[in-house]
């Protein structure tokens, strides 16, 4: 009989908002049980110190150019999440999981930045702790993202999933993991496919006292600006990284829509947005050698109503859309859990990244594990 391991996942997303915090029993094999879920919410001060910070930083030497700023948000960040780690009644010999905050990712530049001290928290918390998840995929040749295909398969597995199936995760970054096999690792495909809600974010955070347009209300209330949404497709449609498997929020920006009032500017990006993900989608189902006719929505862009209608309007017609939620799976806390299982990976030294889902050359091994 396989070991069963408590582990607690604590995942920031490029939104930058706040942490998702999920404790989960698993084997790190092929089972795992929700325990318990949590949301905590960055001060004002932590959170526009984030934005601040990443608005700043656009390529690899600007983290040594700001390095006291890194280092002191590095250590306000790790201190918030000491303090979540002592609100849960945690066993002694639960593993911390602990992804940390995404400052700056570049495949290109071979580094995937997150803010977290893996050893303060460990001396703060007395836990063991895995962390800094996506740096021995980048060094095997690997793009260092995304990283939770395999607990979707788990979940597909788990759940009884139809196979062949699609997951759609919309986070600040949107990704697609295609789930074949429930038997094989090498049955999973997964890449980044442009903006999620980073853009729309943004708007709303630079034009408001919001951070994210709600439920998409103020999409429905703007209108899209034709000639503005047209010249943002053609910009798009022939960037230089049309290959890429993995990609950063710095990677996009607004500044096409400058100009707009705020309801028109979340319309219109709410749009583009929408025409980069179903094009991109319709592009790897037809891609794939799978007859692929579900797609399992996930993330927090799937309460965007305005988004994922727009989603199924831009992506082949036979395409059945689900929210992950109808199978009793919490789609606020798939990737903290999913973090909680990678690290479980970790400890028994199995790989959580493979050429098909991260572009690395081999199946590898993630994250430091500090013992206190």
């Amino acid at each position: 009989m396989q070991k069963k391991w408590t582990c607690l996942g604590l995942m920031s997303g490029t939104s930058g908002d706040g942490v998702d915090a999920s404790v989960i029993s698993t084997n790190g094999i092929n089972e795992y049980t929700p325990i318990e879920n949590k949301y905590f919410e960055y001060s004002s001060d932590i959170y526009k110190d984030i934005h601040n910070l990443k608005e700043k930083i656009h390529k690899k030497s600007h983290l040594d150019k700001f390095h006291e700023e890194v280092e002191d948000l590095e250590r306000k960040i790790t201190i918030f999440h000491a303090k979540i780690i002592k609100d849960f009644n945690l066993d002694r010999n639960t593993i911390i999981g602990f992804h940390g905050q995404t400052i700056y990712h570049s495949a290109k530049e071979k580094i995937s930045r997150q803010l977290g001290n893996g050893k303060l928290l460990s001396q703060l918390t007395k836990k063991k702790i895995v962390y800094n998840f996506r740096n021995n995929d980048i060094l095997n040749g690997g793009q260092g993202a995304p990283l939770a295909s395999i607990f979707h398969q788990l979940i597909a597995i788990q759940n009884k999933f139809k196979l062949p199936i699609c997951f759609l995760n919309i986070g600040g970054i949107s990704n697609i993991t295609i789930v074949t096999n429930k038997d094989s690792l090498s049955g999973i495909y997964s890449k980044d496919i442009g903006p999620g809600n980073c853009l729309i974010d943004t708007w709303v955070r630079s034009n408001s006292n919001n951070k994210f347009d709600l439920d998409g209300i103020l999409a429905s209330t703007g209108t899209k600006n034709e000639v503005i949404f047209e010249q943002a497709q053609e910009l798009y449609t022939n960037r230089n990284n049309k290959n890429k498997l993995s990609f950063d929020t710095n990677d996009f920006d607004i500044s096409f829509v400058r100009g707009l009032n705020l309801e028109d500017g979340v319309a219109t990006l709410t749009e583009f947005t929408a025409s980069v993900i179903g094009e991109e989608l319709s592009l790897s189902i037809e891609n794939s050698n799978e007859k692929i006719q579900n797609i399992i929505i996930c993330g927090g862009g799937r309460k965007n109503k305005i988004l994922i209608k727009k989603i199924k309007e831009n992506t082949l017609s036979n395409i059945t859309f689900e929210n992950i939620d109808k199978y009793n799976v919490d789609g606020d806390f798939i990737e903290s859990q999913a973090f909680a299982f990678l690290a479980i990976r970790r400890i028994l030294e199995l790989p959580i990244s493979f050429p098909k889902t991260t572009g690395c050359k081999k199946s590898s091994i993630g994250g430091d594990l500090i013992i206190y």
